[in-house]
């Protein structure tokens, strides 16, 4: 593949590379021409956080790209656009099927389904991805999982489907 003068497009044509680079080609240096010189990723529940070109490059590689289940579905919901930050809603949906560390850190698989919203909020400088904030209900998916049992982590359990229910069910609000 070759690079490409991300310079000219618009942030929303740039995260849709980057996440056709992460969810199809599955391809750490495909996601990292889409991304600034040092950039940064954090998923913020998890802790997971990679900072500057090598930690990301191996976060990719090492923890997100071979650790997403087969089954991984991201259903958009929505999407807010500025000129340097992009917001987007998803609900994501998988089988806990293998060690899944950039989300779940140190929790072996449990063969359970997930069902979650997932918000990212990304920022650009000079037309590439500088930095991925990640937020989730870390509760609400721990809950599914069978990690914790408590009433504060059943809260959040059936907020994905609501949601898309109260989205008509069409992907995108």
């Amino acid at each position: 593949m070759n690079d490409i003068d991300l310079g000219r497009h618009s942030p929303s044509a740039v995260w849709e590379e980057h996440v056709h680079a992460e969810f199809v080609l599955k391809d750490a240096d495909a996601i990292l021409r889409t991304m600034v010189a040092e950039p940064y990723v954090f998923c913020i529940p998890s802790g997971m956080c990679a900072k500057g070109r090598a930690e990301v490059r191996e976060f990719y590689a090492r923890h997100f790209l071979p650790n997403i289940p087969s089954d991984l579905k991201l259903m958009p919901l929505s999407r807010a656009t500025g000129s340097d930050r992009l917001v987007e809603e998803f609900v994501v949906r998988f089988t806990h099927s293998i060690r899944m560390d950039w989300i779940l850190p140190d929790l072996p698989p449990t063969g359970r389904k997930a069902e979650f919203v997932l918000v990212a909020v990304i920022g650009f400088r000079h037309g590439k991805v500088s930095h991925e904030h990640i937020h989730w209900d870390h509760a609400a998916l721990l809950g599914q999982l069978g990690f914790i049992d408590q009433p504060f982590a059943h809260a959040g359990v059936t907020s994905a489907a609501r949601l898309l229910k109260l989205c008509d069910g069409f992907g995108v609000c």
